[in-house]
Order: structure tokens, then sequence, then C-alpha cells
């Protein structure tokens, strides 16, 4: 057999049995004197077999691995970690098919939904104020669940989850209406020191210590969100706070420099 006739005989292309010769699954045949390979039976049953191989998920270099075990013992143990493989693969498609339903039956369907289930929940709870500095600190929530590592996330909502009880909801729904209300104010706005001590009585304790432990050296216009712990450890707290600065008035980000001072005060 020519080579075409080979590949088409197993159901390949003539440059995928080149392919097969260059990485050794496939020997090459003793050319003929007119320079022509002359492939036999045994050389289709080989080429089969790594066709067969391949359609299973076998890499190439498990193929060859396989092949040259005449016993094949190798290839069961190949078999076994594949399937193994497999059933994982198949368990994550499982959990994330079951994701996509929830997310499907949500009535308020929106780009932050896609967040981590546990704070998909605390979204819904902590930033449905309606308040503009809800919703950005919707918007810092949902960066630090993309962000963070699995510990870190953790950590963050165990810190957060005190604030989902219903007293304390509607304490933090009031401090994002009063900041709200500051966003054309005066920095010697007489309401600024009272919503400060407000803010740190509200927090728990963990979240206060988080607030001690990532804050800036210099407090200076570097706010940290009415409901948000500090950003992942990896971003250095500094440039999470100067971030979130950004999108505050300046009358809003002196209660955050004044709430923090209490805080590193009180430490």
């Amino acid at each position: 057999m020519r080579i075409g006739e080979l590949a088409a005989l197993v159901g390949v292309s003539t440059r995928t049995v080149r392919h097969y010769h260059q990485l050794g699954l496939l020997p090459e045949p003793v050319r003929l004197p007119n320079g022509y390979r002359e492939y036999r039976l045994r050389d289709a049953v080989v080429l089969a077999r790594v066709r067969r191989l391949a359609e299973l998920g076998l890499s190439l270099e498990e193929i060859r691995d396989v092949l040259a075990d005449d016993q094949g013992k190798e290839l069961r143990e190949v078999l076994a970690e594949l399937d193994a493989d497999l059933a994982r693969q198949q368990e994550a498609i499982a959990l994330r098919r079951a994701r996509l339903a929830a997310l499907l039956a949500e009535a308020d369907l929106h780009p932050d939904s896609t967040v981590s289930p546990d704070v998909a929940a605390l979204l819904r709870d902590l930033s449905s104020g309606g308040t503009a500095v809800a919703a950005i600190d919707r918007e810092m929530l949902a960066l630090v669940d993309t962000a963070a590592d699995p510990v870190e996330r953790e950590r963050m909502i165990g810190m957060l989850r005190p604030l989902t009880e219903p007293e304390a909801l509607a304490r933090g729904h009031e401090l994002y209406r009063r900041i709200d209300e500051l966003a054309g104010a005066e920095l010697d706005d007489p309401r600024i020191p009272p919503l400060a001590a407000d803010l740190v009585a509200h927090l728990p304790g963990e979240m206060a210590a988080a607030m001690v432990e990532h804050m800036p050296r210099d407090l200076g216009s570097q706010p940290v969100a009415a409901t948000s712990p500090p950003g992942p450890r990896e971003s250095g707290g500094g440039a999470w706070l100067e971030a979130l600065a950004t999108e505050l008035s300046p009358a809003q980000i002196e209660v955050f420099v004044q709430a923090m001072t209490i805080v590193k005060e009180s430490a």
C-alpha cells in the first residue's frame, strides 16, 4: 500500500501518518527502489491502534508508551488514569451546570451574579440599599471575589456574614444613605465625625482588626468601603484603598479616614 491508501484505509490524513512517523508512533517502512514507501497490513493495524487510543483521549506521548509495552500493563494503567481524569472533569462540568442553572433561575440576572454563590448571597443583602456607595461596595466585593484565593475569600465571607443579620443590615443601609448625602459636602461638615464613629461601631471586630493590618502608614485620602474588608493580601491593602478613593468625594473619603484613625487608636 502507498501512504495515501494506508491513510484512507484507517481514516486519517497522509499528513497525520507522516507526523506519527516523526514522533516514532508508526515505524517507517523500507522504501522500494523507486523511493516509495510500501506499507503492509501490520502498519495499518498499528495506525488504527494509534487512532483508537487518541480518540479515547490519550496524549501521543502516552500512546507511544502504551505501544512499547507488549503485555498491555501500561495500557491498563494509562486508561485507569484517563478514566479518573474524565470522572473529575465530569464532576466539574456537573458543578458548573448546577451553577448555571441557579443563575438562569435568578429574576434579576446581571454580570455580578456570576461571582461565587456565597459572595452572590452577600451582594444581594449588603449592597441592596440602592445608594451610590452601595453600588461601589458591590463592585469592590465582586472584584475581591475574583482576585482573592480561596483562603482569602473564606476569610472575607466570614468577616461580612455578621453584617447580614437583620439589625446589622438595616444599620448598614442607613450608613450607606448617610455617606451618600455627603457627596457634595465640605471637609468640615459636622456630620462627618459622628458618621465615622457610627461606621466603626458597625464593623465586626475581625473586620476592624483586618483594617489595622492592611492600613497604610499615610491615611491621607485612602478610605475603606462601608462594609468591604481590605482587598487580597497580594494587593497590598494600600492599593485597594487608593482605588476606592477615586470613586468617592473628599467629604466621603474623610469619613473613612476618620473611621480608620479611630480603629487604629483603639487597637
